[in-house]
């Protein structure tokens, strides 16, 4: 099965979500698996991270950390997503060396072309649609996907709202990953392991 998605982590974790995760990343679909959580104490957020990470381990899934690129080595991640205001590109991509490294680009071939140039290994865009994770996040028309396949030769990742009926015309648009949270963690009509069936 493709791998296609790119999942990340409620904003809250509660005692059930490990049991969760390990049916969820048994279906065989999703390729990264990003742990963002925010005002969390940094204590707590490693102890979560250690139990997510023989979870990801288990199902040969690539665990991000969100933001923090010192918390990567700690946790034995796979890598780090950085936001436009979380840091240079440039101190993380040293830090983190071979490591996994996406970058936000919101809206902005710019941005993309900037974060390529520093060797990211994905950039991301959105966010497309109203999402309950990131409501004040900034819009992106889907329509810049046509000119983003044209300029950008780079993995590509779209979040933003993505659900089982959108999803579709993003990958026949040229983004290789989808971001989806809400959808799978938040859904009040299905369990987190029949909601990520939905995606193949």
């Amino acid at each position: 099965m493709k791998k296609l998605v790119y999942l990340i982590s409620p904003k809250e974790i509660k005692k059930t979500f490990y049991n969760d995760l390990d049916r969820v990343l048994s279906y065989g679909n999703v390729k990264f698996f990003q742990l963002r959580l925010k005002k969390i104490k940094k204590n707590d957020l490693l102890r979560i991270a250690k139990k997510i990470r023989k979870i990801t381990y288990k199902h040969r899934v690539k665990f991000i950390i969100n933001d923090d690129y010192n918390l990567v080595s700690k946790t034995k991640a796979d890598g780090c997503h950085l936001g436009q205001s979380d840091g240079s590109i440039l101190i993380a991509k040293k830090k983190l060396k071979n490591k996994i490294l996406g970058i936000t680009c919101h809206d902005s071939i710019e941005l993309a072309k900037k974060a390529i140039d520093y060797k990211a290994s994905y950039v991301a865009f959105g966010s497309f649609f109203k999402s309950k994770l990131k409501p004040g996040a900034k819009k992106a028309d889907p329509k810049i996907m046509i000119e983003i396949k044209k300029k950008i030769k780079c993995p590509i990742v779209v979040i933003g709202g993505i659900n089982n009926f959108n999803y579709k015309k993003f990958i026949k648009f040229g983004a290789k990953y989808i971001a989806i949270s809400t959808y799978i963690w938040d859904n009040p009509k299905l369990k987190p392991e029949l909601a990520i069936k939905k995606f193949k």
